[in-house]
């Protein structure tokens, strides 16, 4: 494991009643015993990074922890974006996977664990990774680079903690005692605390969902050459595209098995060498067949399809594709915008562009009125009960925090909910002044080309304006998404801007510049609007230098148009001939600004903000 370095270090655990517990570790022995409900710890004086180090526990039985050091522990958590593992980028990272040999960067995964009723006192399982090829595919990718930057920088040791779960909201994340400010959410924790309720709750659910569909039986499994079948003679297939979703080709809201085909000619060059299909995303889940074998297989849209075929599946000549898709609800098929195609060796080839189709089941939907079901890991206080209170004893150097997009709903009530967070975790850790450093959501979903508003915008204006709590910094990363995938590739320079945000709030470097631009403050001059900004490092600057784009402009009706605007100095200067008195300003306000160029000549791109809340 990592332990805290310069700071007192709680060690702790159980035995009997009253049982005497020695610890011995670096050369000096703490002792204790054990209270009559069987609880004990010790404070370990504070260390300078260093080790490893073993550490001795006895009591009426011997325990050894060995290969300790001693560093900076940092606890991350969040949905999705924290947990993507390296092993999910790997094609992206490859040369950083193989490269990846720091013992002294260490991870320990926290599994999904849920209680709705408080919190709990330990982990059922865990253990401690250090960063080589084979291990770093379980790391976080955010966490992992952020890690290397830091030690790298400072050479100490990183531990990082590990809890974060997918698709979860804030609220799942802050004890009972952190929404003493929100009473509805208060009755719904009581309420929750109540198994009974619960149950039922989930039950009646399960009866009269009207959502759930109804599976039937898959023809191209039940006929007597299955569709996937080398032997199979296609008959009634009709054409489509990929990549493209069903729904815009002619299929009208069809949630099931679609089935699709295509013959390649595979060249003579490619044969007797291991290939890789990447077939983008997939919208559920997909079963890939190649030639009548079963080339791979994933059970839900998110992760990116990466397939390896082994040496002597292609053949020169004709090959057959079958790829079945599965679709539960929205829309089904192949996500555009992706990487398509079939490579080995130098040789690759294209397979995006027309296919075969035939319909093979389709799911229908029973029941009327649908169930107000409890999924536990959504529901406020059962993440921190299960996955962070048991490890509030354990001394950390900060927070790494990615998490917003499950809470796009109630976006406005962010900048509530988030600093409600950090000092709800600064009492539990009982480190007031824990730095506390987090990712802003990044661009995501279809570019729009009109000024709008925007529930992604006003999340991302929650966690700017979260900036005035103290010892608190912001990864900007409205560069760094997909507008199709809510889980971009680029985890790196996530991690690389997280490290430079903990390199002036944690480790007080008054030499780095932080972030991006920041606004500041805008001053009304005539027609024009005068902006300011802090961090602009080296100077502003349009990183593609063209005109600032994704600037808007409004009166005092708040109808904003495009403006232009002007770098002048370590100011931006915004009108338009449209607007003969301006009052206010957006930038990067949209869930996809694409295209917004501010930055500092550091490389950071400047946070989307508004002058008109």
């Amino acid at each position: 494991m990592v332990l805290q370095r310069d700071s007192k270090v709680n060690i702790w655990g159980w035995a009997d009643n009253n049982e005497t517990v020695t610890i011995t570790f670096n050369g000096r022995k703490y002792k204790t015993k054990a209270g009559e409900d069987g609880k004990w710890k010790v404070v370990l004086a504070p260390l300078k990074a260093g080790g490893p180090y073993t550490m001795n526990i006895d009591a009426t039985n011997h325990i050894t922890l060995s290969n300790i050091l001693v560093g900076d522990v940092w606890f991350c958590s969040g949905q999705s974006n924290m947990v993507h593992q390296m092993d999910l980028h790997k094609e992206r990272y490859a040369n950083e996977i193989a490269q990846a040999n720091f013992s002294a960067i260490r991870h320990f995964w926290i599994p999904t664990l849920t209680d709705l009723k408080g919190p709990k006192e330990d982990l059922p399982m865990g253990s401690w990774k250090s960063a080589n090829p084979k291990d770093v595919l379980q790391f976080s990718a955010v966490a992992y680079f952020f890690a290397k930057a830091i030690y790298e920088k400072y050479h100490v040791p990183i531990g990082l903690i590990n809890a974060s779960v997918g698709g979860t909201p804030i609220e799942a994340w802050t004890s009972e005692e952190g929404f003493k400010d929100f009473p509805t959410i208060i009755s719904t924790i009581e309420k929750n605390k109540d198994t009974a309720y619960v149950n039922g709750l989930n039950r009646k659910a399960s009866a009269a969902n009207a959502n759930t569909p109804q599976r039937q039986q898959d023809k191209g499994l039940l006929a007597a050459k299955r569709w996937y079948d080398s032997g199979y003679i296609p008959k009634g297939w009709h054409t489509i595209n990929i990549p493209g979703y069903w729904e815009d080709q002619g299929i009208k809201d069809l949630d099931g098995a679609v089935w699709y085909r295509r013959e390649i000619d595979v060249p003579i060059s490619m044969i007797g060498k291991p290939a890789k299909i990447a077939l983008g995303r997939i919208v559920d889940a997909d079963f890939l067949y190649v030639n009548g074998k079963l080339a791979g297989n994933t059970t839900y849209m998110y992760p990116q399809r990466r397939y390896a075929l082994p040496a002597g599946v292609l053949k020169p000549g004709k090959n057959v594709f079958v790829i079945r898709v599965l679709n539960n609800f929205g829309k089904g098929g192949f996500v555009p915008d992706k990487p398509y195609y079939l490579s080995a060796g130098s040789d690759t080839i294209d397979l995006k562009g027309t296919w075969q189709y035939k319909v093979g089941e389709v799911y229908t939907r029973q029941g009327v009125g649908g169930g107000g079901g409890i999924s536990a890991q959504n529901q406020p206080t059962s993440l921190y009960n299960a996955m962070a209170a048991p490890v509030n004893n354990f001394t950390i150097k900060g927070v790494l925090w990615y998490q917003g997009e499950s809470n796009i709903n109630n976006a406005a009530e962010y900048d509530k909910l988030l600093p409600g967070l950090i000092a709800d975790w600064r009492s539990k850790w009982k480190q007031p002044d824990l730095p506390f450093l987090y990712v802003q959501l990044p661009n995501f979903q279809e570019v729009q080309y009109v000024p709008s508003e925007s529930p992604w915008a006003v999340l991302r204006e929650a966690q700017l304006k979260t900036l005035s709590v103290q010892n608190t910094g912001m990864a900007v990363a409205i560069d760094l998404g997909e507008w199709n995938d809510i889980h971009p590739d680029r985890k790196k320079e996530v991690g690389d801007r997280l490290a430079l945000a903990a390199m002036k709030v944690a480790y007080h470097d008054g030499a780095v510049v932080p972030s991006g631009p920041l606004f500041k403050a805008a001053a009304i001059e005539g027609n024009k609007i005068v902006l300011t900004f802090d961090h602009v490092g080296g100077g502003l600057i349009a990183n593609d230098g063209e005109e600032l784009y994704r600037v808007e402009i409004a009166g005092a009706d708040k109808k904003f148009v495009w403006a232009t605007a002007k770098i002048e100095g370590d100011k931006v200067v915004v009108w338009s001939d449209h607007i003969t008195n301006p009052m206010f300003v957006r930038y990067a306000w949209a869930d996809n600004p694409d295209g917004a160029n501010l930055y500092n000549k550091e490389g950071l791109p400047a946070s989307p903000f508004r002058t008109d809340h």
